[in-house]
């Protein structure tokens, strides 16, 4: 699991430490990834900022995306749960997702 953000390195790295992630959470503050995937809510952010639409992606080794989830809200996170039930419905068990 990776996460990226508009925020730059050391705003990112604060928020991990803060949030005790355990997974990298990626700086991203010219946008050029979230761009790719189509996930730049532009003016949304604070004082009208360009930000990350929150989404999930599920993506195969080769690189093909299985499942994804998008949301407009920024408030709105998925829940862990319903990122198990997209492994199983694509044939993944959840316990072997991690090991790829």
């Amino acid at each position: 699991m990776v996460a990226v953000s508009v925020d730059p390195p050391n705003v990112s790295a604060s928020l991990a430490a803060k949030q005790g992630y355990t997974f990298p959470l990626l700086s991203d503050p010219a946008a050029e990834v979230i761009r790719r995937y189509d996930l730049l809510h532009p003016a949304a952010g604070i004082k009208g900022g360009d930000i990350a639409r929150p989404a999930e992606f599920l993506i195969d080794p080769s690189g093909i995306v299985r499942w994804r989830n998008l949301t407009e809200d920024y408030k709105v996170r998925i829940r862990g749960q319903q990122v198990l039930e997209a492994l199983d419905s694509l044939g993944v068990p959840a316990g072997a997702a991690h090991r790829r």
